[in-house]
């Protein structure tokens, strides 16, 4: 398929979803009350899409309440039944999570995606992070360094880069592994890790530190992120118009504010 025709089929595919969603709210019986809505979001993408629901709730008067949690621990909640009305998780767990029949089929659509950036404390000097070679300098030279569990996305990446540096062996004793959400970047604000590699989106909410930069293009792994509506939603019209407001155009300055790229929408997985 030419890249000419798999845009218009993207575009086609976009503007199908997005009729869909808006007629599941438009059918949903109409309640007399407004919408509680529980959206089950792994950490990066949290920051945008409280913002983003916050302006929805101001404008609909639906309320949004957001339970943070690691891809697999929401995958686990779900699977044992805890309720939700919209996931906001890394695309590429939008077709297992349709497979076990928690996401309705072709409900996804992809809001947003980010890099990794490399993060020192507030006041520290600010190392070079432009080229590989500045990259590979400072991990040989950093006394400790923290990034997200092997297991993770984020993780792998990491660690792959770095056994393709070849510098592995020196590296290793000096990591702690550490997710975002669970306190990896304080560890570089407390002055406990000189150096931690994380989602762009985690660091900037953390006071106490400073984003150096991205990861150089040759090393940079991103991450793209989609929202949907569950299978077993009370709310499907309100939690259709939230997803809609999370994939809008409207939404891009929210994400764009949390450091992350908006994707407008595009439907698909990572």
């Amino acid at each position: 398929m030419t890249l000419k025709r798999a845009t218009a089929h993207s575009r086609r595919r976009h503007s199908a979803l997005t009729a869909g969603l808006l007629l599941m709210a438009a059918l949903a019986p109409r309640a007399t009350e407004a919408a509680e809505l529980r959206v089950f979001s792994t950490g990066a993408p949290l920051a945008a899409a409280k913002a983003i629901a916050a302006k929805f709730s101001a404008e609909t008067g639906h309320t949004v309440a957001f339970t943070i949690g690691q891809p697999a621990t929401i995958q686990q909640k779900l699977a044992a039944g805890e309720q939700a009305d919209v996931v906001v998780v890394p695309a590429a767990l939008i077709a297992p999570l349709e497979k076990d029949g928690k996401l309705p089929v072709g409900s996804g659509v992809n809001v947003a995606r980010v890099g990794i950036g490399v993060v020192v404390r507030a006041g520290a000097p600010r190392p070079d992070v432009v080229t590989p070679a500045s990259i590979r300098k400072l991990l040989m030279d950093a006394p400790s360094i923290a990034y997200s569990d092997p297991g993770s996305v984020v993780g792998k990446a990491i660690t792959r880069m770095i056994e393709q540096m070849g510098i592995a062996d020196v590296v290793k004793p000096k990591v702690t592994h550490a997710y975002a959400i669970t306190g990896g970047v304080n560890l570089v604000a407390d002055g406990k890790v000189e150096v931690g590699l994380f989602i762009i989106s985690e660091i900037l909410p953390v006071k106490g530190v400073t984003l150096v930069g991205p990861l150089p293009a040759e090393f940079q792994s991103y991450i793209v992120f989609g929202a949907a509506i569950t299978s077993h939603t009370a709310a499907p019209g309100p939690a259709g118009s939230l997803v809609q407001a999370l994939s809008g155009p409207a939404a891009r300055e929210a994400w764009m504010a949390a450091g992350m790229e908006p994707v407008s929408g595009t439907p698909g997985i990572q």
